[in-house]
C-alpha cells in the first residue's frame, strides 16, 4: 500500500494541539487530506461504526477512557488488518517493545519532528514496522517475559471471546455466561477452551490474571463492530 492523497487516516488523540499539528503534517508532508479525528476510543468506535474505513490509525497510548495497551488491543481485535501507529510522550524501550508486540505497526514519540512522523507513515504504508532510531530491541533472553506474550495474545480474541473472558473475570460460571449471551453452554465451553489456548494458559484463573495485567477487562464488553 503506497501513500496517496485519497488515503484515509483516523487520529485518536485527546490533545487538540497535537492532533492539529499531526493533521497539518499529514496534509503538508504526505498530501493526505482525509483525516478524521476522535478524542477517545469510544468516539473512535462510533466513527468506525458509522462507516469510516481508515487505511491507517494513529492512537494516543493514553486516552480518557482507556489506559496502557487497552486501546491498541481493542482496535486490533476490531480491525485486525488496519495498521496502527501508536504515539506517546513516553518512549522508553519497554513501552516501544510492548506496543510492537501487541500488534502496533509503529511507534512515534510526540516530540518527534515532522520529518520523523512522515518517515513513520511512509514505512507503515509500505508494510513495515516503524520504531524510533534510538530504539534498542530486547535480546532473545530479555523479550519482556511470558506476561507480555500473554498480554499480546489478547488481541487475537474475537469479540465474542472477549465478552466471555469479561464474564469469566466477573466470576461467572459457564451456565450463567450461556444465559447472558443466549448461547448454548457447550458453545461457551468451546470458546473457553479457545481462549485458554490463545492466551497460552491452562486455567480460567490464569486467564483472569492475564486480563487484569493488561487492564483489559474494561474493554471486553460487546463491540458495535462484529467481526
Amino acid at each position: 500500500m503506497t501513500i496517496n492523497s485519497k488515503a484515509q487516516v483516523l487520529v485518536i488523540e485527546d490533545h487538540p494541539l497535537f492532533c492539529d499539528a499531526l493533521t497539518m503534517t499529514l496534509k503538508s508532508c504526505l498530501g493526505i487530506t482525509l483525516v478524521t479525528a476522535a478524542t477517545s476510543l469510544g468516539e473512535a468506535m462510533e466513527v468506525l461504526n458509522g462507516g469510516v474505513s481508515p487505511d491507517i490509525i494513529v492512537l494516543d497510548l493514553n486516552l480518557p477512557d482507556v489506559t496502557g495497551m487497552e486501546g491498541l488491543l481493542r482496535l486490533k481485535s476490531t480491525l485486525p488488518g488496519t495498521p496502527v501507529i501508536v504515539v506517546s510522550s513516553l518512549s522508553d524501550n519497554r513501552i516501544v517493545t510492548s506496543v510492537v508486540k501487541s500488534g502496533a505497526a509503529g511507534f512515534v514519540s510526540k516530540d518527534s519532528s515532522r520529518d520523523v512522523i512522515a518517515a513513520a507513515f511512509q514505512t507503515v504504508f509500505e508494510g513495515g514496522v516503524y520504531t524510533p532510531d534510538d530504539y534498542v530491541p530486547p535480546s532473545e533472553g530479555d523479550a519482556m517475559g511470558s506476561d507480555q506474550r500473554h498480554i499480546s495474545r489478547l488481541a487475537e480474541l474475537t469479540p465474542q471471546q472477549g465478552r466471555i473472558l469479561q464474564s469469566i473475570c466477573e466470576g461467572k460460571l459457564n451456565k450463567q455466561i450461556a444465559y447472558d449471551l443466549s448461547i448454548a453452554e457447550a458453545t461457551v465451553k468451546a470458546h473457553v477452551t479457545a481462549i485458554l489456548r490463545k492466551l497460552g494458559v491452562q486455567s480460567r484463573t490464569q486467564a483472569v490474571l492475564v486480563a487484569q495485567k493488561a487492564q483489559f477487562a474494561s474493554i471486553l464488553h460487546e463491540d458495535p463492530l462484529e467481526r
